[in-house]
């Protein structure tokens, strides 16, 4: 029986009377890696901030190495050895990696200054256990992402934490850097570190962890040892149903080429040709860095493309910008959906009409609200957005209905061609299965569709036909009949198949 670091123990916890969190246990075990799963919404925040002192529980227990607890801030937990890396890094990128590690608890010298020589000789104890080689003196914004995980890792020894939460720890990692970061959770659980893992990539939960607690919907599922449980029993768990096919696949028809890209080149992509049809759904693969988003950005104007051609049904266009691609049929819903595809402080309503007012408004410019309420109740229901009205503010959604919400707002304009960057990032399973669904619906209606993502399973089992990209460069060209994950990863690392 492995000893219990962390129990938390009937767990309830309610905002302004809505219970979020319904009686809630959860184990953490002194040496392993427990994994925190659950479809958004299911409660996996609000729990780990009420063990980490950022929320007040309604009612219940923790326990913290078999001794009551409760703490009253963040600072408190940390005294206590439990620290979170946050998906979104919590660092200051002008600062060096040594003033990220101690900031706010720098090492005072007799003068009362700040004792730099001390700050960078521990800062350099800790990075190079991690095995990161850079000098402490390197300015964070200098550093991969990978990398700046890294810091974030090191920060939170530097605290003496014991346990440490991961929230999408890999989200924005290349599969080296993931890889990396797995070498040392493995090295830290080695050293008697205990991890709760939080993720969306089940593939990565068989991979490293050791034990996985299951929430949905504010309760509890189930706890079981990673070995005892399979990819389609975890799913089941998470969504209260079989999703029978996970990468569910329309045929529709394709027709004549509606995209022509010839020899685009820029900073980014060097001499870039492809072309997509009507009705196809064309999976753009390829490693972070390799040009993918830079590709479909060009094309939508947002980079300026120095040489190359776009034809649209044959004749040949020119994009200077967004608005020019948007009036060529071509829109974008971009990867960073809270950074570029909705404002988080206004409603739904809001949010789907915003880039396409001018259709719902008058010769003086007045907005006709009554067509707006319509139109945003016509996506709503046609994209399944879950909430309590038209009204509710962004924010408050779900990930997978904010990235509907954005979806919904380029599908306002009428797109013949819709580019999708990562359009699954930062979404539950369940809500996977929706967009996945959307896909198919606007591939039917005879959309030509883009897909950039870094799951192969996703573009293998979307796709109508696979290109890859290497350093900018389009190293392949693959029907999905002939592409596998094998494939795939040879030409996006310059291999060739």
């Amino acid at each position: 029986m492995h000893k219990k670091i962390v129990t938390m123990s009937h767990i309830t916890k309610a905002f302004s009377g809505v219970t979020v969190l319904n009686n809630v246990d959860f184990n953490i075990y002194e040496g392993r890696i427990m994994a925190l799963l659950g479809e958004n919404g299911a409660g996996k925040s609000t729990l780990m901030k009420i063990l980490t002192g950022v929320y007040e529980k309604t009612s219940g227990e923790v326990f913290l190495n078999g001794e009551s607890v409760h703490f009253r801030d963040t600072k408190e937990s940390q005294e206590k050895g439990i620290a979170i890396i946050h998906q979104e890094l919590n660092l200051i990128g002008h600062l060096s990696i040594g003033e990220n590690i101690f900031l706010g608890r720098e090492p005072i010298n007799r003068f009362g200054k700040i004792d730099w020589k001390r700050l960078y000789q521990e800062s350099e104890k800790w990075i190079a256990m991690l095995g990161l080689h850079e000098s402490p003196k390197v300015i964070v914004n200098e550093l991969s992402v990978g990398k700046q995980q890294l810091v974030e890792i090191a920060k939170a020894l530097s605290l003496d934490a014991k346990i440490l939460i991961m929230d999408e720890p890999t989200g924005a990692l290349t599969i080296s850097e993931t890889e990396k970061l797995f070498s040392v959770i493995r090295k830290l659980k080695e050293q008697n570190h205990s991890i709760v893992y939080i993720s969306h990539r089940l593939e990565e939960i068989f991979k490293i962890c050791d034990d996985i607690t299951v929430l949905r919907d504010g309760g509890l599922i189930g706890e079981v040892p990673v070995n005892e449980v399979n990819e389609e029993k975890l799913i089941e768990m998470m969504v209260g149903r079989r999703l029978e096919e996970q990468y569910p696949k329309a045929d529709g028809e394709i027709g004549n080429t509606i995209l022509e890209v010839k020899g685009l080149d820029n900073p980014f992509v060097k001499n870039a040709s492809f072309i997509l049809k009507k009705g196809e759904t064309l999976g753009i693969a390829g490693l972070m860095g390799s040009g993918r988003t830079e590709l479909a950005r060009t094309i939508y104007g947002i980079y300026k493309m120095d040489k190359g051609e776009i034809f649209i049904n044959g004749s040949k266009i020119h994009i200077k910008n967004p608005r020019d691609a948007i009036k060529a049929g071509i829109t974008y819903v971009s990867e960073d959906r809270k950074a570029n595809g909705i404002v988080l402080g206004m409603s739904i309503k809001e949010n789907i009409t915003l880039a396409s007012l001018k259709r719902l408004s008058g010769i003086l410019g007045h907005v006709y609200r009554g067509r707006e309420e319509e139109v945003t109740e016509e996506y709503m229901n046609s994209l399944s957005i879950k909430a309590s009205s038209s009204k509710q503010l962004v924010k408050y959604l779900s990930g997978g209905n904010q990235q509907k919400v954005s979806i919904a707002k380029n599908l306002f304009s009428e797109p013949s061609i819709l580019i999708l960057d990562e359009p699954t990032r930062g979404v539950d399973v369940g809500a996977k299965k929706e967009i996945y669904n959307l896909i198919n619906k606007f591939k039917k209606a005879g959309m030509s569709i883009i897909m950039i993502s870094s799951e192969i399973p996703e573009i293998l089992g979307l796709s109508d036909r696979v290109l890859v990209m290497h350093e900018g460069c389009v190293s392949g060209v693959l029907d999905v009949e002939d592409a596998n994950q094998e494939n795939i990863m040879s030409l996006a690392v310059g291999k060739g198949v």
